[in-house]
């Protein structure tokens, strides 16, 4: 039954903008700004918690309150939780108060954020 279902869907998404031709132009002015922002500095905001086992956890709670954090794993290993980046280190405070407000209103402790210059990829 399963596999019917796929095959009609399949078939109806197939058919879907048949006959139309759409020639869609990419805008070139956002592929030439692209190099400068890069070049310009930008910001993030890292949420540590004294638990490592409470990265799971910290970053569920970040998204469940609208905040969209990174997991990464550094050089050394150590997993990290961004939020970011910014292109202003005023925007990266303004985000860490709204974070800091946060936390204080769910009355979590032993968690801190610190905003950070962007760590540039190798």
């Amino acid at each position: 039954m399963r596999k019917l279902v796929w095959v009609i869907a399949a078939l109806a998404l197939a058919g879907c903008g048949e006959g139309k031709s759409v020639d869609v132009q990419k805008p070139k002015a956002a592929v030439a700004a692209s190099p400068a922002a890069a070049s310009a500095p930008q910001w993030d905001l890292e949420v540590r918690g004294e638990t490592p086992q409470a990265v799971s956890d910290l970053s569920g709670w970040l998204i469940e309150h609208a905040f969209v954090p990174t997991v990464i794993k550094d050089g050394s290993g150590k997993t990290r939780i961004l939020i970011g980046p910014f292109n202003s280190q005023a925007d990266a405070e303004a985000r860490k108060v709204q974070v800091d407000a946060a936390l204080v209103k769910a009355k979590k402790q032993n968690i801190e954020s610190v905003v950070i210059e962007h760590p540039i990829a190798p």
